[in-house]
């Protein structure tokens, strides 16, 4: 079984925010396979399915970010899943936006919803997509910036975005991550 986070906040305010890409991502791998995510369970939101032939159990943790490691660990405790079977989508705001970088480990790089699934699994080696949302203007915080909403231009990109981490996420599960890197890493297409 694999397990495909999407880091976010929840909350109805927290909707079309930068730092809430992860979920956008989520609900439309949940579109694309026919997998509703809407029970409560580990606190988080979660839907079970399959990609391919393989099991998965989707999830959008509502422990808010900074505390994304508490879900995701006792996810990965309960259906005993090894660290390296967690691919966790996040925003990135060192990427252009709507640009992917998929990585097989690594570390927080300054996210703190990261940092948390890190401290709680104990290992920086699990699988992620990583989705670029823009750097923050100079002058703006950057906690304002990530909770902040995407331009009218930007919208369509991230769309696409979140699209070609619903396909990387399927390549990462149906032939493998170097693959998926191959594929998906680097500028938008």
């Amino acid at each position: 079984m694999k397990l495909i986070v999407g880091l976010g906040n929840p909350g109805s305010k927290y909707v079309g925010t930068r730092h809430n890409i992860g979920y956008h991502a989520i609900d439309k791998i949940a579109d694309a396979f026919l997998i509703p995510v809407g029970t409560k369970k580990h606190r988080a939101l979660i839907g079970k399915g399959k990609i391919g032939t393989e099991t998965v159990l989707l999830a959008k943790p509502e422990t808010f970010m900074n505390n994304s490691g508490e879900s995701v660990r006792a996810m990965a405790d309960f259906y005993k899943i090894r660290p390296e079977d967690i691919i966790l989508l996040s925003d990135d705001v060192s990427l252009a936006v709507g640009q992917l970088r998929i990585r097989a480990k690594g570390s927080a790089g300054g996210h703190n919803g990261i940092k948390s699934v890190i401290a709680h699994l104990g290992t920086n080696e699990f699988p992620r997509v990583k989705i670029g949302v823009g750097e923050r203007p100079a002058w703006q915080d950057l906690a304002d910036y990530v909770l902040g909403r995407f331009t009218r231009e930007e919208i369509p990109i991230m769309d696409e975005a979140t699209d070609r981490a619903c396909e990387a996420v399927y390549t990462m599960i149906s032939k493998d991550i170097g693959t998926a890197m191959n594929e998906f890493n680097g500028v938008r297409r």
